[in-house]
């Protein structure tokens, strides 16, 4: 008898895919001796306890970290600060359990007060540059301040935004300075008193913050009047300025000309005293001459005529020119002559 077909015209024992059933009923059996064959053969080894202990190694020795000499590591157990960890090689409690945060402690930021970098930052800037004086003038200030970290630790844990809190620590520093010092110091010389003020004052609030950085350098970039006004005030310095200069160079005509009069008075004075001096000695020494021929004239009055007379005398002779005959050649027609002032 032949055979039924299925509803695809074919025996009914036979799939759509031209299988028998009995052919997909029957499970396909795994030679179980085949694996042993492969791992006994090619080295694989289908425990998982191995695997887990090669994880477990690799992440213990995902604890050990290396610190450069120019940072400082913070450790962290879950957030919370541990400890700190200067250069070398350390180790900390694998994640998530402990971390570290490296932090470079060498490297300068700097921070700009008063620089307008773009157009959305206008107000902002002039703001922040414009500062009233102590003598109530407005002055544009660009201030530059180099910073770094001190203490890792308290950098990160002290404050949120260390660059925001450093900028408006040092804008409040900078005016009190400027509010307290005169318009005309800061624009022309003083800049280095203000400059080291600013950087005295900004360490001590910062560490009254405990904020673990060192001010490095401020650094005074303009300092100059509003751009409204500075036509005006230049005019105002160069008059200023040749005020400065006619008095110096009076300054100096006077003490050109004092010490020349000064010293022509003195020497004029000298020469009255040493004249006085001359004369009074010499009045003196007169009035001794009188004294001592006085006295001598009445001791011996006929002496001290005679001896007066021949003194007289011999001043008188002694100016006149004289000539002597020999009373022996009268009788004679030559005049005898002897030149006695011939050799003078």
């Amino acid at each position: 008898m032949a055979k039924d077909n299925g509803p695809w015209g074919k025996n009914e024992n036979i799939s759509p895919w031209g299988e028998t059933s009995e052919k997909i009923s029957k499970p396909k059996v795994i030679d179980l001796s085949t694996i042993e064959h492969l791992k006994n053969n090619d080295g694989f080894d289908f425990k998982p306890s191995w695997l887990l202990i090669g994880i477990l190694l690799l992440w213990i020795v995902s604890g050990f970290y290396q610190i450069q000499p120019s940072e400082q590591g913070v450790v962290t157990r879950f957030g919370a600060y541990v400890y700190t960890t200067d250069a070398g090689l350390h180790y900390h409690l694998p994640y998530p359990i402990e971390n570290v945060v490296k932090v470079n402690t060498t490297r300068e930021r700097s921070i700009n007060l008063g620089v307008m970098e773009d157009y959305r930052n206008k107000m902002q800037s002039f703001t922040e540059s414009h500062m009233l004086t102590g003598d109530e003038n407005i002055v544009d200030i660009n201030l530059t301040i180099v910073w770094r970290i001190k203490d890792a630790k308290d950098y990160l844990f002290s404050m949120r935004s260390p660059d925001t809190t450093v900028q408006v620590a040092a804008q409040s520093v900078l005016r009190e300075i400027v509010g307290q010092s005169e318009m005309q110091p800061i624009i022309t010389g003083d800049r280095g008193k203000v400059e080291d003020e600013t950087k005295e004052e900004l360490q001590k609030v910062l560490n009254e913050f405990g904020s673990g950085i060192e001010i490095v350098r401020v650094k005074l970039q303009k300092a100059d009047p509003p751009k409204q006004v500075v036509d005006a005030f230049n005019e105002v310095q160069r008059a200023k300025a040749d005020m400065e200069r006619f008095k110096n160079e009076a300054e100096a005509y006077r003490n050109e000309i004092i010490p020349k009069a000064r010293g022509e008075a003195a020497q004029k004075l000298q020469d009255a005293q040493a004249y006085q001096a001359a004369v009074v000695n010499k009045a003196k020494g007169e009035a001794e001459r009188f004294n001592s021929v006085y006295n001598a004239y009445k001791q011996g009055k006929e002496v001290t005529a005679k001896r007066m007379y021949l003194e007289t005398m011999e001043n008188v002779v002694n100016k006149s020119q004289k000539i002597i005959l020999d009373p022996s050649a009268k009788g004679s027609n030559v005049l005898p002559l002897l030149p006695l002032n011939a050799n003078k």
